[in-house]
């Protein structure tokens, strides 16, 4: 029997019903009224769920063309960034502002955890001339979240440096008040804890950041986002063709999250992770993250001693039908992770939990069944 798989991976994730529902309406005219309602729609209801008063803008890209777009527009050539390092997204972050000329200042931070904000300060008053400090907040291929990313932002501010946030994985699974933050350039994407199918970007800019954008002057065509802007303004429109049926089913799963609630959408991933957590220690397994900075969106775990993680996944996949990723890199076959995005009940965590405990135990690693469930059970009573 060919059943539909369970895609448990830190993106793309699981889409609801009624999201993918909303992507098989009619086709449109980009340039008339009706994309010029949805477009306006989308961004009010965007800016609600970034808890922004700032600019927003979607881009028909991966979450890596919002990244683009950010290190494209802001910065002037030679013009010093401050970007902490702990993984692979983080070694993007700072590649794409070297790709534009930038003088990136890297912060190396052992794998497993996140940069402090004593770290970041310290760096900030050792290098003179530091214009921006982009962070990853949440690093995808370690399971690693920056608990300090609020005291990072204000000392970024207290030397006048623009805050940029890469929350791709992240936005909407966690705490992320963009204002309240001071967060001046906010990134996401549209196929993670938002439930929307891949290839949109999401972008937020703020008053101090336009400060930096027009000064620079955009290096790139596509992701010129003083045309973005003017676009906007002048016509409701972007620049370019829009995929105007993901449109649709972010506008749809923006609605979604406004009408669950934007605190209690995060609610329920913190929760689920919590189960999840709960779960695996109770199997006897360990987390790749320090405690402290655990993920709530993406769920590192380490193999036991003899267990490939390629055996595992595999077992998953072809006998359970629950789809996890396995590391990056060095990590190839020594984590695996799970994504905790977007549709978080306690069926995705019952049935995954369920699956790995099993494929374990066939694996000869756990003797015995039902310590992850036992654990996991109780606090999914609320979820």
């Amino acid at each position: 029997m060919s059943l539909p798989q369970l895609i448990m991976l830190p993106g793309p994730t699981n889409v609801p019903p009624r999201v993918y529902a909303a992507m098989c309406k009619p086709m449109i005219n980009h340039r008339g009224a009706e994309f010029h309602d949805l477009y306006a729609r989308m961004l009010d209801n965007g800016k609600k769920v970034f808890q922004t008063e700032n600019d927003l803008f979607v881009l028909t890209s991966s979450g890596t063309g919002g990244v683009e777009c950010a290190a494209s527009n802001i910065l002037q050539p030679g013009e010093k960034i401050l970007v902490p390092v702990g993984g692979t997204f983080g070694e993007r972050l700072a590649g794409a502002f070297k790709i534009y000329g930038a003088q990136v200042v890297e912060l190396k931070v052992e794998m497993g955890f996140a940069p402090t904000s004593e770290q970041v300060r310290d760096v900030l008053n050792r290098e003179k001339d530091i214009k921006a400090v982009a962070v990853i907040y949440n690093e995808t291929s370690t399971g690693t979240t920056v608990r300090d990313l609020p005291e990072i932002g204000r000392a970024a501010k207290e030397k006048g440096a623009l805050f940029i946030v890469d929350a791709i994985s992240v936005l909407g699974g966690d705490d992320l008040p963009v204002d309240r933050w001071g967060v001046d350039v906010c990134i996401t994407a549209s196929q993670k804890a938002l439930a929307t199918p891949p290839g949109l970007a999401l972008i937020s800019v703020s008053k101090d950041a336009w400060a930096m954008i027009d000064r620079a002057k955009p290096r790139t065509e596509y992701f010129d986002l003083i045309k973005y802007r003017k676009f906007r303004d002048e016509k409701k429109e972007t620049p370019f063709t829009p995929a105007v049926n993901l449109f649709y089913a972010m506008d749809e799963a923006f609605q979604m999250i406004l009408e669950m609630g934007v605190d209690s959408w995060i609610m329920r991933h913190k929760k689920a992770a919590r189960a999840y957590y709960a779960a695996f220690k109770g199997m006897g397994l360990s987390f790749f993250a320090e405690e402290r900075s655990r993920s709530t969106v993406v769920v590192a775990v380490n193999m036991p001693p003899g267990i490939s993680a390629k055996d595992l996944r595999d077992r998953l996949r072809k006998k359970y039908g629950v789809v996890v990723a396995g590391g990056f890199g060095n990590l190839k076959d020594s984590i695996f992770r799970i994504g905790n995005m977007g549709i978080v009940t306690p069926r995705e965590v019952i049935t995954t939990v369920s699956a790995v405990e099993a494929a374990l135990f066939e694996l000869g690693y756990l003797g015995t069944l039902g310590s992850g469930l036992k654990a996991a059970v109780p606090l999914l009573a609320d979820l």
